[in-house]
């Protein structure tokens, strides 16, 4: 069976007609929002190929009200790679991303990298795709994996040197024959090993050199290698990886750069009946759901649900979304044996007889997340259309009919693609508990004051280091809604940034006596000529808004930036879709407007010279 995006919805019969009408469209956002629509589609490699040629004559360049950074990424490879493209440029569409794709020369990777008059150069990628071919690397006798890692290693870091870009390598698909069979081990000479070899050690050395993998091995394996690969097309055309799953291939491309966006899933929120357990708890009961040992569908669902639970330690957050009497929606997860997931792992419980487009709404807005950052996961092909249609920004896997499937339905999907894993990742879920009870305070509360002061909340400040980078690029690339002005920055552009004296670069963690809200926030601000320090970014976690952190943030930087010696502080806003709740932020801190510009964009000033420290109910710690 060919290789599908079968998590994806089968295209409707006007696909084709929809598309054709779009040839002749205006490049406006319109047009943009329905190549991405048409994208969402299970289509194949060929589909992927036509709609490619509308989206390079639409879009030559990127549309600029889109709320996602354009890319510049640059496919260097040892094989033929123009087959590859048109998936990559959809792969990234899908999401919502306009990327433009530079196909270095066959085999010139080396000389590309070095020559610094190259068309590379003049193209300047802010993203490096690097794929080598398993002939290339371990074709000849005497290669050895050493060298060949020493060969990776030195193309990523000429990449950074010369362009500070994200660098993704792509593993190897082992296609060179083994010489033993099961015992290949035990021929360490052998290509075939020598590929199985590489591939673990380059995990290692991208881990600790912070180089991003596209792990075609792992989805070679699952799919069959000769999905991926026909040897008859390497000999005749060089081509590695077979033309159709270059539409899997560039999704896979698509996932990584989204995830460097912070463009990944953050919940996946849940029915019930037939999703986590067979059957219907209202009709059925408790001891008539199937759940479980001996009950093969039920066996099923319980693996479905532990895979869940992976999920949600490392950093996912579980949402309950149900049509059903919420008495005895909670039932199975209280009293049932079986049951793995308990109401403990759900962060927001919603169960009930509205539609289930509003009870999303109301899932996003309890947990402070985009709509954007749910995948809604429903067994009925009513549900999951409704949803489609209503919210069309809400991921809606197309879920198999046999529970079994469901597992690999989402991990083929990748809506949960991650670059790294931090320490908030994985205590999120009890952070988005933690909200629930100081919701409860709050409402307990006569008065703001008193349910701030009952928080006992500490604000620990640091400046960013190597061991904060990870969680501090994650937050840049990821926060959209507190986000003055959602610049993006690579790891390699914020460890240029605090290397910098005339740059202040901290982080924040905010604790409560319900525990650590981990680091919730990220300033960055530049000393500039006049005296003045511009705050460059300032971004924070919806989760603590209304707690007085930003007024607090400000007494923090107001102190450190009159130790560098600005005389004031320079604001910036840049308006994006998903901002506006920060329209107002400098003028409700008390600084004075000095520009509006007719995009929306505006510019504030805080004599620093005159600035009092606000009175806050939070304990300011350094760390």
């Amino acid at each position: 069976m060919a290789v599908q995006l079968h998590w994806l919805p089968e295209p409707p019969s006007t696909w084709g007609d929809t598309l054709a009408e779009l040839r002749s469209a205006s490049s406006g956002l319109t047009s943009w929002t329905s190549l991405t629509r048409l994208a969402g589609y299970n289509i194949d490699f060929v589909q992927t190929l036509r709609l490619d040629r509308v989206l390079l004559r639409l879009f030559p360049s990127a549309p600029p009200e889109l709320a996602t950074k354009p890319i510049k990424l640059a496919v260097l490879a040892s094989s033929t790679t123009g087959h590859l493209v048109p998936g990559i440029r959809t792969g990234a569409l899908r999401r919502g991303i306009w990327t433009q794709v530079y196909e270095g020369g066959y085999g010139q990777y080396w000389q590309e990298l070095n020559d610094t008059s190259s068309d590379l150069h003049v193209f300047r990628p802010d993203t490096l795709l690097l794929a080598f071919d398993a002939h290339h690397l371990f074709g000849p006798l005497d290669s050895t994996v050493d060298s060949a890692l020493q060969t990776a290693a030195a193309c990523w870091k000429i990449a950074r040197q010369s362009f500070g870009c994200t660098v993704i390598q792509q593993s190897i698909l082992p296609v060179l024959p083994p010489l033993l069979g099961s015992n290949e081990h035990r021929l360490p000479e052998s290509s075939h090993w020598k590929i199985k070899e590489f591939n673990f050690r380059l995990r290692e050395l991208a881990a600790a050199q912070g180089t991003h993998l596209l792990s075609v091995d792992n989805y070679a394996e699952w799919d069959g290698l000769k999905e991926w690969h026909d040897p008859a097309l390497w000999h005749r055309a060089k081509q590695e990886i077979h033309p159709r799953v270059s539409h899997m291939y560039g999704d896979l491309v698509g996932r990584l750069v989204a995830a460097e966006q912070g463009r990944s899933y953050k919940c996946i929120a849940l029915d019930l009946d037939n999703t986590l357990w067979d059957g219907v708890i209202g009709d059925d009961g408790l001891s008539g759901i199937g759940l479980g040992q001996g009950h093969a569908v039920g066996e099923a669902h319980v693996e479905f649900q532990r895979y869940l639970q992976g999920l949600a330690r490392r950093g996912v957050i579980l949402a309950v979304c149900s049509k059903n009497d919420e008495v005895n929606a909670r039932l199975p997860f209280q009293q049932h044996p079986e049951m793995l997931l308990k109401e403990t792992d759900i962060a927001c419980f919603v169960a009930n007889w509205n539609d289930k487009a509003a009870n999303l709404r109301h899932i996003a807005a309890t947990l402070n997340i985009g709509i954007d950052s749910i995948v809604f996961v429903d067994d009925n092909p009513f549900e999951r259309n409704l949803v489609r249609e209503a919210l069309p920004s809400v991921a809606v896997p197309e879920l198999p009919q046999d529970p079994s499937s469901y597992v690999s339905c989402l991990t083929d999907a990748g809506y949960f693609e991650a670059l790294s894993l931090t320490e908030e990742d994985r205590v999120r879920v009890e952070q988005y508990r933690a909200n629930a009870d100081r919701e409860q305070i709050k409402q307990s509360s006569t008065d703001i004051e008193g349910y701030l002061q009952a928080l006992n909340m500490e604000l620990t400040w640091r400046e960013v280091d190597g061991v904060s980078l990870p969680r501090v690029v994650q937050l840049i690339n990821k926060t959209n809604q507190f986000n003055l002005t959602t610049k993006r920055y690579s790891e390699a552009d914020v460890r240029k940034l605090i290397e910098d004296r005339s740059v202040i670069g901290m982080h924040l963690r905010l604790t409560d006596r319900f525990g650590d809200n981990g680091i919730i926030a990220v300033v960055i601000g530049k000393l500039m000529t006049e005296g003045d320090l511009l705050i460059d970014s300032w971004l924070m976690s919806c989760r603590v808004l209304g707690r007085q952190v930003e007024e607090t943030t400000l007494n923090i930087l107001a102190s450190q930036a009159r130790t560098l010696g600005a005389r004031n502080l320079i604001g910036e806003y840049f308006p994006t879709p998903k901002n506006g709740i920060v329209k107002e932020h400098y003028a409700k801190l008390g600084f004075r407007p000095t520009d509006d510009q007719s995009d929306g964009r505006s510019q504030w000033i805080l004599d620093l010279t005159t600035y009092d420290e606000r009175v806050s109910p939070i304990r300011v710690l350094k760390a």
